[in-house]
């Protein structure tokens, strides 16, 4: 359970982050922000990993970068579903995948992926 809320705080930081950071992206209010949050949690737990399948030929002809793509699609998904969330195109939505990515690695860092053996 601790787990679930830390990624949900590092997912509403990562959103926050990407407002003030992308042209394009932007919210009501913070109601919305912690929507955006949990659905973005859901989508990517759901559609993510459909799509990834999907485009799997794609992301191997682009080395990788097409994840990207899927990413902003997600993130454009919850968006398109979310009154209040807006993410102007899909440079809005590449920039705010990369910062949600950029802001979730570094937290994945610090935090840990919680499989350390005590040894």
């Amino acid at each position: 359970m601790l787990r679930f809320i830390v990624q949900f705080l590092v997912t509403c930081l990562a959103l926050w982050l990407a407002e003030r950071i992308v042209p394009g992206v932007g919210f009501n209010d913070s109601t919305t922000l912690l929507l955006a949050a949990i659905l973005l949690g859901v989508a990517n737990a759901i559609v993510r990993p459909i799509l990834t399948v999907v485009t799997f030929p794609l992301t191997i002809i682009t080395f990788g970068l097409f994840l990207l793509v899927v990413n902003a699609a997600v993130i454009g998904l919850v968006a398109w579903l979310l009154d209040g969330f807006v993410v102007d195109g899909l440079w809005a939505g590449i920039g705010a995948a990369i910062v949600t990515g950029v802001v979730s690695w570094i937290a994945g860092w610090f935090i840990g992926d919680g499989s350390r053996r005590a040894d």
